[in-house]
């Protein structure tokens, strides 16, 4: 097996609402806001090579909107999904699954490109894994997630004929009783976490990788600024759920010495965790690269 981050850019997201409750004062020494209160954002994705299957992990913002919604999102840097993926001597057209934690537009938006007046799959060669009652949630939206749901990045994957579910079904963990999932549509070694805080049945990927376990957090924990138990998201449809999901969640990967792969976090990749008197913290930092 092979994992190798992809990096499609940076977009910038309001402060307050990245960090929910969490003052200013304190959050602004993490990641600190320019002159309108936004905070730059990392879209790092995960491309897993292995039994003959290239699986990518979400897949960035995208190219195709116009000029006023990257008005406010600001998308910057010099990495795109294409040049990360060549970095690595892969196309999009390698690609034989796309596995989307979740709909919302910064972690789907790559899956649909333009061709002319149509809207196609970027990914001509892939099957395109969601779940039922994420789907069902994504596409008829609640009034305040919608903006946050896009008709273009996700009717065209069902449309194309390349969009299959997976079964919400497994084990519960000991520990945090959180469901764990393993298909093998997918392969051997990946399985995934479900959740329900920052919006209904997202999917939490996990590989066993050189004798650890890589946990992509997606929304869960957007970034390690995130891991102390009240800086949850203001976006998060039910943050009490939330904060429980973390909680147990974050007992068990310090317990089992799990790897966090962040997909928001600007500067930090990797992390693995240590209980303090403060709770669960980050121990050490790196980059998916450097695990031996």
């Amino acid at each position: 097996m092979n994992v190798y981050t992809i990096n499609t850019g940076y977009f910038k997201l309001d402060g307050g609402a990245m960090f929910g409750v969490v003052p200013k004062s304190m959050w602004n020494k993490l990641n600190p806001a320019d002159e309108n209160n936004m905070c730059s954002w990392a879209l790092r994705c995960l491309l897993i090579e292995d039994e003959g299957k290239l699986i990518l992990v979400d897949n960035g913002m995208g190219d195709k909107q116009d000029a006023k919604f990257f008005g406010h999102y600001y998308l910057h840097g010099n990495d795109t999904l294409e040049n990360s993926l060549a970095q690595h001597g892969f196309t999009r057209d390698d690609i034989t699954d796309v596995f989307l934690t979740h709909l919302h537009f910064d972690h789907c938006g790559g899956s649909i490109v333009r061709a002319g007046d149509k809207l196609v799959p970027a990914f001509k060669n892939a099957t395109y894994w969601s779940n039922e009652d994420h789907w069902k949630w994504a596409t008829v939206p609640n009034d305040r997630e919608k903006a946050s749901f896009l008709k273009e990045n996700i009717l065209p994957i069902q449309e194309s004929g390349q969009l299959k579910f997976l079964t919400l079904s497994g084990e519960q963990s000991a520990v945090s009783g959180q469901l764990t999932t393993h298909d093998s549509r997918l392969m051997t070694h990946f399985s995934f976490y479900t959740v329900s805080g920052h919006t209904e049945a997202m999917m939490l990927p996990k590989i066993n990788y050189k004798g650890r376990t890589i946990v992509f957090m997606a929304d869960l924990l957007p970034s390690a600024a995130h891991i102390p138990l009240p800086y949850v998201m203001a976006y998060d449809m039910f943050p009490l759920t939330t904060l429980q999901e973390k909680k147990l969640f974050l007992t068990e990967a310090q317990q089992k010495d799990y790897v966090l792969f962040f997909e928001h976090d600007r500067l930090i990749e990797c992390c693995s965790l240590q209980m303090t008197e403060k709770g669960v913290r980050v121990k050490e930092t790196f980059k998916l690269s450097d695990l031996q």
